[in-house]
């Protein structure tokens, strides 16, 4: 998904951009550029313009309406369709809107690449990302294009000696005005564009921010709206002081909670506050007095903090200056949690103005202000050419998922040319000495694997000091697998601003956008996010049809009478008395591992399946599963056999992982058995099944896997197998990581296993679909949809409205009475207007 995936021209007799201009493919950048900044800015208004706000997300989010399955931000990076998730470096097909390349702002040459490769139109994801992230944001998604045209275009413009115009602020041009301080912030704290606007949707910790600017002396005032009814404490603190406000002696605070607080001193002031409330917050340095005011009134009565730290009763004041801030410059300061604030320091005129002599912050002489210490870390890269400093660096979690998005690559810029992009592949089990030869002699984009990338890095082999984009393919995964330290450490060593004036691009790719971590890690390296969300939470698209088949062994007794012409289990029962009779839940959990593998193989005979993947949940049980796919007759060295087969897992040796997927791809075997992570992002076409031999303990990962089928609009069946009863798992937390580990105590006991509830992952995977998967019976036959009629799995779907008679169905009443609507509006209109008209010209 993070490459454009329609052809220029897709309609039959229609001329791609490139040909029907006389065939030339050397249109300026200069345009490309014009065009897609005028169709970022449209596709923004418009946004704006068509879809309501959401108050929980209405700082750091803009939502797109209308389209298929898909998440893309438009500030960190950019994210992929949940509806046929593909690899966000690879194509994928879609509708678009009927958005051709060039009125993307794609440039011809990348246009004619797309072209020859069939693709018919963008998908919406594909159609809103690409303009925004050519537009200069950072963005959740389809990356291969943009990145590849942007690369080019600042070659180009050094090639031609051209100098960029700064386009973000730096450090400094922030700190000179009045605003809050992105660089003064907690991890989940969002500032505005305007810097005003204020918001950490952070439900479980405080997250705070200081202003760009304080004051030294005099007697100052701003004020602070409540936008919703979280949490927040606003007020004054010293550069010493946390970012949590309040909670030590060099901050002071007033809640929502009325509460003033101090040193973690938490007293009564005046009244609670909340939503459409207005605080004024007053600063008399002079006298060393602090207060604040709710709607305009002052609390009558309140506490001051005296000379000696005793608490004293004052009229008005709720704090005063103790001596060891006396020299300090105070900043305005809040710490929110859950909560949306805007400050106003006077460049708008006050709701409640000020008396006594108060001004505000943004009236303050220049002779007592100080600036934040916090100018950021936005260093300026260096302009000396460098070979081993490339462009763009794309960070994949597998070594397939990298040679992937490298192959992508090579394919979008085959016309490029003048300045040619370099691509290098740095991925572990390939010959460093290798990687490092093709470094010496230049590179513009560099794809790899966080293992090798971080060697390369931490001996000065590979320099980031020329990055202008960084993207993160897969960000859950990486996230997962505990790359987030990896990931922080690169960002830092990444200039924030370009030689050329222009702002790192910092792109996140992954299924799953509505994942917290995700999220978090967005909210820390992304300047100003704005999500684009073109649907919403993850769903299951209509090309794909999912069922449950129940694996009750206490129903279906066939475990019982196979003896031992059954799959080799994984031995977590070595040691238990499985034997039928024992009725133990060891017993039945035995007797699941081995139904398991009798329905996989029924699964594959029922549905006369050519091509599948089968997720297993451990590498030993895709050991097992290709094994007995052997006793089949099957196997790896079994080309066109039924049950041929592969395995793809970590403990397997690179060059076989990447030789079983290719002979995967090219049809020599049927199957491909794996596990999640290994299959993660990988792109495979036209496959017409999944098996979930067990069901992923990640929510999100069903869809991760359901949607390796249902792509490019041909359908695809997703069958799920379920335990009814509880099954021991190896769960390992061993040093080791399981290899060479018998130990089959639970992880409670101090061992490395788990029992795993299936049945409850099946609920929170409805529950997070907000559907009921279908049943079948243990026979495996899965009735054809009503809406479909009949499905051939792996063909494209029926051309024709057919597909949609169900919707129809249950649009009619709708559209009957719009209609009548439409009826009663035209005759209004006519009776109003029109017919007097008509009259008074009779006269």
């Amino acid at each position: 998904m993070a490459a454009f995936s329609g052809a220029c021209a897709g309609r039959a007799g229609a001329r791609s951009p490139a040909r029907a201009a006389g065939g030339s493919l050397r249109v300026g950048a200069a345009r490309c550029r014009e065009r897609r900044r005028e169709l970022s800015t449209r596709r923004l208004r418009a946004t704006m313009r068509g879809h309501p706000r959401r108050p929980a997300r209405r700082l750091c989010a803009l939502r797109v309406a209308g389209a298929p399955a898909v998440r893309a931000a438009a500030s960190p990076g950019a994210l992929c369709p949940v509806s046929s998730p593909p690899a966000p470096g690879r194509p994928a097909q879609g509708t678009g809107g009927g958005v051709a390349p060039a009125e993307m702002g794609v440039m011809p040459e990348i246009a004619q690449a797309v072209e020859e490769m069939d693709w018919l139109l963008p998908t919406d994801i594909q159609a809103e990302s690409i303009p925004l992230i050519l537009g200069g944001g950072d963005v959740l998604m389809a990356f291969s294009i943009p990145v590849i045209q942007i690369v080019y275009e600042t070659l180009k413009d050094q090639q031609e000696g051209k100098k960029g115009k700064t386009t973000i602020k730096t450090g400094a041009s922030v700190l000179n005005k009045w605003q809050m301080n992105p660089y003064d912030r907690g991890s989940a704290f969002a500032i505005g564009s305007d810097g005003l606007c204020c918001q950490s949707r952070e439900v479980k910790e405080w997250h705070g921010c200081r202003a760009t600017k304080g004051l030294t002396k005099g007697k100052h005032y701003y004020e602070v709206s409540c936008h919703d009814q979280g949490l927040c404490r606003v007020g004054w603190s010293s550069m010493q002081a946390s970012l949590d406000l309040g909670t030590d002696k060099f901050g002071f605070g007033f809640g929502g909670t009325g509460k003033k607080s101090h040193n973690k001193q938490f007293d009564n002031y005046g009244e609670e506050f909340t939503m459409h409330d207005t605080i004024g917050c007053y600063l008399d340095i002079d006298k060393g007095h602090i207060k604040f005011s709710k709607n305009a009134f002052i609390t009558p009565l309140g506490f001051t903090l005296g000379r000696a730290g005793v608490a004293q009763k004052r009229p008005w004041l709720a704090f005063e200056i103790p001596p060891h801030l006396k020299n300090q410059a105070l900043f305005p300061a809040c710490v929110l949690k859950n909560a949306e604030l805007k400050f106003n320091f006077g460049e708008e005129e006050f709701k409640f103005p000020p008396k006594d002599g108060f001004v505000g912050l943004s009236k303050a002489p220049d002779s007592c202000v100080v600036k934040s210490q916090h100018t950021g870390s936005a260093q300026v890269a260096q302009t000396k050419f460098l070979p081993n400093a490339p462009k763009a660096l794309i960070v994949e979690p597998s070594r397939e998922l990298a040679e992937q998005t490298l192959n992508n690559v090579k394919q979008f810029k085959k016309y490029v040319d003048n300045p040619k992009l370099r691509e290098l592949l740095i991925i572990g089990g390939v010959a460093a000495r290798d990687q490092l030869s093709v470094l010496d002699n230049g590179v513009d984009i560099v794809v790899g694997t966080p293992g090798r990338l971080d060697d390369l890095v931490s001996t000065g082999k590979l320099n980031l000091s020329q990055v202008r984009f960084l993207v993160l393919d897969e960000a859950d995964g990486l996230l997962s697998q505990g790359y987030s330290d990896f990931i922080n450490r690169m960002h830092s060593q990444i200039p924030q601003i370009t030689s050329d004036g222009k702002r790192l691009q910092v792109i996140v790719c992954s299924a799953t956008l509505h994942s917290f971590d995700v999220k978090k890690l967005s909210e820390k390296i992304m300047h100003f996010p704005t999500w684009v969300d073109l649907k919403g939470e993850d769903s299951v698209p209509d090309t794909v049809h999912h069922v449950v088949v129940p694996v009750n062994p206490k129903a279906d007794r066939l475990w019982e009478r196979l003896g031992k012409n059954h799959i080799r289990t994984d031995e977590v029962h070595a040691k238990d008395n499985t034997r039928p009779g024992a009725n133990s839940p060891e017993m039945w959990s035995e007797a699941i591992k081995i139904l398991k593998g009798e329905y996989a193989v029924r699964a594959i005979r029922e549905h006369k399946m050519d091509q599948a993947i089968i997720f297993c949940r451990t590498k030993i049980d895709c050991d097992n599963l290709e094994q007995y796919f052997m006793q089949q007759g099957g196997g790896p060295d079994k080309k066109g056999h039924q049950f041929s087969c592969v395995c793809l897992h970590g403990d397997r040796k690179p060059h076989e992982r990447k030789q079983n997927l290719e002979r995967f791809k090219k049809g020599d075997v049927r199957f491909l058995i794996c596990t999640d992570v290994a299959a993660r992002g990988i792109d495979i076409h036209g496959v017409p099944y999944v098996i979930n031999v067990t069901l992923p303990d990640e929510k999100q990962n069903y869809v991760h896997r359901i949607g390796r089928v249902g792509r490019a609009e041909r359908m695809g069946l997703a069958i799920s197998l379920v335990a009814t009863e509880k099954e021991k798992v190896w769960y390992h937390v061993c040093s080791s990581r399981g290899k060479g580990c018998y130990n089959t105590r639970l992880k409670e006991d101090g061992g490395c296993t788990i029992w795993y509830n299936e049945m409850q992952l099946l609920s929170e995977v409805e529950e997070h679909l907000n559907c009921t998967i279908s049943q079948v019976e243990p026979d495996i036959k899965v009735p054809v949809d009503e809406f479909d009629g009949k499905v051939t799995y792996g063909q494209k779907r029926a051309a024709g409205g057919g597909n949609y008679k169900g919707h129809v169905d249950v649009l009619a009443p709708t559209v009957h009475e719009l209609a009548a609507l439409e009826k009663e509006a035209q005759t209004s209109f006519l009776h109003l207007g029109y017919l007097p008209n008509q009259l008074f010209r009779t006269f």
